[in-house]
């Protein structure tokens, strides 16, 4: 007879749970983005990059920390400093210089973000269940998105405001989902016995009497 198992270590659930973790991070994300972005981000700088709904409100990273997106083809650093709009040989608006940029949007998507995060908690409760694993699930998670928005961005996160939002909803997200997973094992771990059914209790305290 071959010896049981006595680990719990199953990889392919735990890949699974990844998986799934990510893909309903992004999910919530592709849901909340776009309606809060129609509503408070300019509009013209939006349709700038690519609307609402465009994928790099979520993976670039640059959006959130109110960057330009956008690169100066060679040669066209000598020209910026013509960029903007003229009238009467003056320069009276240099918006132009850098399309898109918009800080609303950054501070809309630090909101999604959080909400995102928050909306984790309850992934976290259902998936994962163990509040020991729940500091290794969200690491992972964050440490997959930076892959994901390095990648994307083609540069590694240098934005400060982009670091205190992404790390301060880990954090926010491990606490809340870990106490909701302890409660929970508690809850579950408290077993009532039931009172005997022959009057055993009784039989002992009439003992006790006549001693």
């Amino acid at each position: 007879m071959a010896p049981a198992r006595t680990s719990n270590w199953d990889p392919v659930l735990l890949i699974s749970q990844i998986v799934a973790m990510q893909s309903l991070h992004y999910l919530t994300l592709a849901t909340l983005a776009p309606p809060l972005l129609a509503i408070f981000a300019e509009s013209s700088a939006l349709a700038y990059e690519g609307g609402a709904a465009s994928i790099g409100m979520i993976m670039d990273w640059r959006e959130m920390a109110g960057r330009p997106t956008f690169r100066l083809l060679h040669g066209e650093e000598r020209w910026n400093a013509f960029a903007g709009t003229w009238s009467g040989g003056r320069r009276v608006a240099d918006s132009a210089a850098q399309p898109g940029v918009d800080p609303i949007r950054g501070w809309v998507l630090a909101v999604t973000w959080v909400l995102a995060c928050l909306v984790d908690v309850y992934y976290l409760f259902v998936i994962v269940r163990r509040p020991r694993m729940i500091l290794d699930f969200a690491a992972t998670l964050l440490f997959n998105h930076l892959v994901i928005t390095t990648y994307y961005a083609a540069a590694l996160p240098t934005s400060l405001f982009f670091w205190l939002v992404v790390l301060g909803s880990a954090a926010l997200t491990v606490v809340l989902a870990e106490q909701l997973c302890v409660k929970r094992e508690m809850t579950e771990g408290l077993v009532v016995a039931s009172a005997p059914r022959d009057g055993g209790d009784e039989v002992e305290m009439e003992g006790l009497r006549r001693v």
